[in-house]
């Protein structure tokens, strides 16, 4: 693992040399951002002018909270790293809780998770800004990015699948660019390392968030995974795929096609697939 989050990461992040380049961790108190922070100060925690800075948003949700903002906090204490945190009434959002209870007075048919996103996206923004932050690193494994891109796909959201993190090589005026060093690890290697690592983790899922669509994508992804081994990273290879075709890029070329060396029919390959399949069964081709 520690070699594949070294790589996403080189291939991410470039620091330059100045006085101080900071890099804000948002931290949840789950098994995922207290891994991705435990790795980034493993790994770059010690260069001189790097300032991790661990960053939590609270959404003001009872019992679920407060508990995995003490274990993200405590985290960061161990490893001596800056905690900093902002609420949604700070924001200027009500607390989500309140926003549970609107959203049933009002018929709302979205999920608690749509509103929740939108302001802890802002939250997180909010912090970067504070601490003037050239960098959001997020915790997104492989399960979540595989979970997002198929969404998108169902949705019919080529935009947002464009939009996907990492953005560092191709920033935005007005943005600060996210980084996502796990997105080619599972979620099981990284509970599995959070637990040999004994980090402070809150195991609880948020109260409000069975209902979301995601969950449902979650389940899916995982049987298909159980299935057809690879599927969450040829969905991720796809996305990959996607905005280096937008970008006008050459590694993923579009063959022409060309007659079969056997059969003749046109075909992306020398040999056609179904000349493949019939040597698979053991016919002969024409």
């Amino acid at each position: 693992m520690r070699k594949k989050f070294n790589r996403s990461l080189r291939e991410q992040l470039h620091i330059p040399k100045v006085d101080q380049f900071t890099i804000l961790v948002a931290i949840s108190g789950g098994k995922d951002s207290a891994v991705l922070l435990n790795s980034l100060y493993d790994s770059i925690g010690k260069i001189p002018h790097v300032r991790l800075v661990g960053g939590c948003v609270d959404e003001g949700i009872a019992g679920y909270r407060s508990p995995s903002m003490e274990c993200a906090r405590q985290l960061c204490i161990d490893l001596g790293i800056e905690f900093v945190t902002v609420s949604y009434p700070e924001l200027g959002f009500e607390e989500m809780d309140k926003v549970v209870v609107t959203m049933g007075e009002i018929g709302e048919k979205k999920s608690p998770c749509s509103y929740c996103g939108v302001f802890r996206r802002q939250g997180i923004n909010h912090l970067a800004k504070r601490i003037g932050a050239e960098v959001i690193a997020l915790g997104h494994n492989l399960d979540d990015m595989a979970q997002t891109i198929l969404m998108n796909v169902q949705n019919g959201e080529v935009e947002r699948t464009l939009r996907l993190a990492p953005h560092t090589g191709r920033p935005k005026d007005g943005m600060i660019p996210r980084i996502v060093p796990l997105r080619w690890i599972p979620e099981q290697e990284i509970h599995l390392l959070a637990l040999f690592k004994n980090l402070p983790i809150h195991h609880e899922e948020c109260p409000h968030g069975g209902v979301a669509l995601r969950f449902r994508h979650r389940e899916n992804i995982a049987r298909m995974e159980a299935d057809i081994p690879g599927t969450r990273h040829s969905l991720l290879r796809f996305a990959d795929g996607v905005k280096a075709l937008h970008r006008g890029e050459t590694a993923f070329p579009i063959s022409d096609p060309m007659p079969c060396d056997r059969c003749g029919e046109m075909s992306s390959m020398s040999i056609c697939k179904s000349c493949e399949m019939k040597d698979t069964l053991g016919l002969t081709s024409n």
